[in-house]
């Protein structure tokens, strides 16, 4: 799934441990999340949106989504 987490994990100057560690995940989940070989469950999406203050649909394309 594609998403702007890279985008906007460095517009907030935050390393990918950072945002994990905020995100209660492991650095490696936030890496596969980043490069799309990883969609996040819904939970997970509304945390990341909360952290950096967007819309979910904001952040993930949803229309990259494989049925």
């Amino acid at each position: 799934m594609r998403n702007s987490l890279r985008v906007l994990r460095a517009q907030l100057e935050i390393s990918q441990a950072e945002l994990a560690e905020r995100l209660g995940i492991a650095r490696q989940t936030v890496n596969a999340l980043e490069t799309g070989k990883y969609a996040p469950s819904l939970p997970l999406a509304f945390k990341i949106a909360k952290v950096f203050q967007k819309p979910v649909e904001e952040i993930f394309d949803p229309t990259d989504v494989e049925d």
